[in-house]
């Protein structure tokens, strides 16, 4: 099986959540240095104690970044140099995914900002190893919509346009991109929320639970570690689409 021995990976986003337990699975597939990003300084800092607390052989290292600042994004890209695989994992969810109502107009600025320009801004002054790759994240309301959310369902499906397109341009230096699809995590929820949206999920999806991290994770390490994969979507999200 392939490792990420001898690999840099950098996840924006890599403080909690998918981020984190993207950030978790590269040390355990043995990846030299971890880089996690995150708006938050505490957060970033309290995220790679815990994930040293693991002992596990790789380098940890943390950096402040705001992903809505174009130009901390170019900065960051600088600061890190050359690197071998990028997750890009940040970016809130709506409030009206966990309570029903219609997510404002700032959400969507802020998800387009963040989720679709973010990267986009980053890939233009990143660095790669010839081999590397950069991992995107959308979510499932694309393949299967809900009732008032077409506009979240369009933020999700633009950011698949995004990976081919930018697939098609990095491959001349030999940078895959691919995108992880993926459905509701644990994470996501206030814990007074899980057991009614835990019951939602029961009745919407083949898999009738929430995902975590770890399992979203899985479809990351490997879309860096398969160099035969690119301009590919990797859905990770308990069947929803056959529900």
């Amino acid at each position: 099986m392939a490792t990420l021995q001898n690999k840099t990976v950098v996840v924006v986003g890599g403080s909690s959540g998918i981020g984190f337990g993207v950030a978790l699975a590269a040390l355990q597939s043995l990846a030299s240095v971890v880089i996690i990003a995150s708006s938050n300084a505490s957060r970033v800092s309290n995220a790679v104690e815990r994930l040293k607390s693991h002992k596990l052989p790789g380098e940890v290292r943390g950096e402040v970044l705001d992903a809505r600042d174009a130009v901390a994004i170019k900065e960051f890209a600088a600061k890190i140099g050359v690197v071998d695989h990028v997750a890009w994992t940040s970016g809130d969810l709506p409030p009206g995914l966990l309570d029903g109502t219609t997510p404002g107009q700032a959400f969507y600025d802020g998800a387009f900002t963040v989720r679709f320009w973010g990267p986009y801004i980053f890939v233009q002054s990143a660095r790669f190893h010839p081999g590397g790759s950069l991992t995107l994240t959308s979510g499932s309301l694309d393949t299967k919509p809900r009732p008032g959310l077409s506009a979240t369902s369009g933020v999700v499906a633009a950011l698949e346009g995004l990976t081919k397109g930018l697939a098609v341009d990095l491959a001349p230096v030999g940078v895959r991109v691919n995108v992880v699809g993926s459905g509701a995590i644990w994470d996501h929820f206030p814990s007074e929320m899980k057991e009614s949206f835990d019951q939602l999920v029961k009745n919407s999806q083949l898999i009738g639970r929430l995902g975590t991290p770890s399992e979203i994770a899985e479809a990351y390490i490997f879309l860096m570690k398969c160099g035969y994969i690119t301009g590919q979507r990797v859905n990770v999200d308990g069947g929803i689409a056959l529900a």
